[in-house]
C-alpha cells in the first residue's frame, strides 16, 4: 500500500508518518510539502490514499481535490485541517474528499478514518454527524458553504490580512477578478465591510491555519 501525506508542516508530516508506519508497517509513505509537489506526485505515481492538509500555502487544497477527482477519481482523500469540522467537512466532501479529520484528533481516529475510506466508505466524526442532523432543521444565517471554492479561498486570504493585489499574485489571477470574488463574498454572506467579514470568519472558525 502507498500513502501520500501532503502537509506544509514538517513536524506534522513526521508525526503522521510515525503513526501510519506503526499501524501499516508494510506501507510505503510519501511526502509532499506544497500543492504543486502534491499534484506532481499524484500525476506520476499511483497511490492508495492521500492524506491532505486543506490549507497549504499557494493554491488551495480544494484545487488538489478537484485535480484528484479529474485525474484519479478512484483515489480516496482524507482531508486534515485545524478548521472546525462543521465548517469544512461538508465542503470537502462535496468537493470529492472521502473523509475529514481535525488535526487535533487522537491518533487512533486517524487510523479509524483511513481504514474506513480505504474500505470504500466516508468518514466524519460522530459528533459532526449529530450536529449536521440538528442543522438540517434549524435555519440560520448563510454558512460558508454558499461560497464557491475559489471564493472561499479568497475569503481565507482576506481575513488573513492579504491585500487584493497580493491575493491576485498568489492565485495567478487579475486584481479585477479578485475584486469580483470579493464583492460576491460580501453579497453571499450578507456582510457590508471587511470588518464584518472578519467577524463572520471568526464566528465560523475560519481563521485557523
Amino acid at each position: 500500500m502507498k500513502i501520500l501525506v501532503a502537509d506544509d508542516h514538517a513536524v506534522l508530516r513526521k508525526g503522521l508518518r510515525q503513526i501510519l508506519a506503526e499501524e501499516f508497517p508494510d506501507a510505503q509513505i510519501g511526502e509532499a510539502a506544497t500543492t504543486p509537489e502534491t499534484l506532481e506526485l499524484i500525476s506520476r505515481q499511483r497511490w492508495d490514499v492521500l492524506v491532505l492538509d486543506i490549507f497549504m500555502p499557494g493554491r488551495s487544497g480544494l484545487e488538489v481535490l478537484h485535480a484528484v477527482r479529474t485525474q484519479m477519481p478512484d483515489l480516496p482523500v482524507l482531508v486534515l485541517s485545524t478548521a472546525p469540522e462543521e465548517q469544512m467537512a461538508v465542503r470537502v466532501l462535496k468537493a470529492g474528499a472521502s473523509g475529514y479529520l481535525n488535526k487535533q484528533a487522537a491518533p487512533e481516529k486517524l487510523v479509524q478514518a483511513l481504514r474506513k475510506i480505504l474500505a470504500g466508505g466516508k468518514y466524519i466524526s460522530e459528533v459532526l454527524a449529530e450536529r449536521l442532523a440538528v442543522e438540517i432543521t434549524r435555519p440560520d444565517r448563510p454558512g460558508p458553504d454558499v461560497l464557491s471554492d475559489r471564493e472561499f479561498t479568497v475569503l481565507r486570504l482576506i481575513v488573513g490580512g492579504r491585500s487584493i493585489k497580493e491575493i491576485a499574485g498568489e492565485l495567478s489571477v487579475s486584481v479585477k477578478t479578485v475584486s469580483t470574488y470579493h464583492t460576491r463574498i460580501w453579497e453571499k454572506l450578507g456582510v457590508h465591510s471587511d470588518v464584518e467579514l472578519v467577524h463572520y470568519a471568526v464566528a465560523h472558525g475560519l481563521t485557523g491555519e
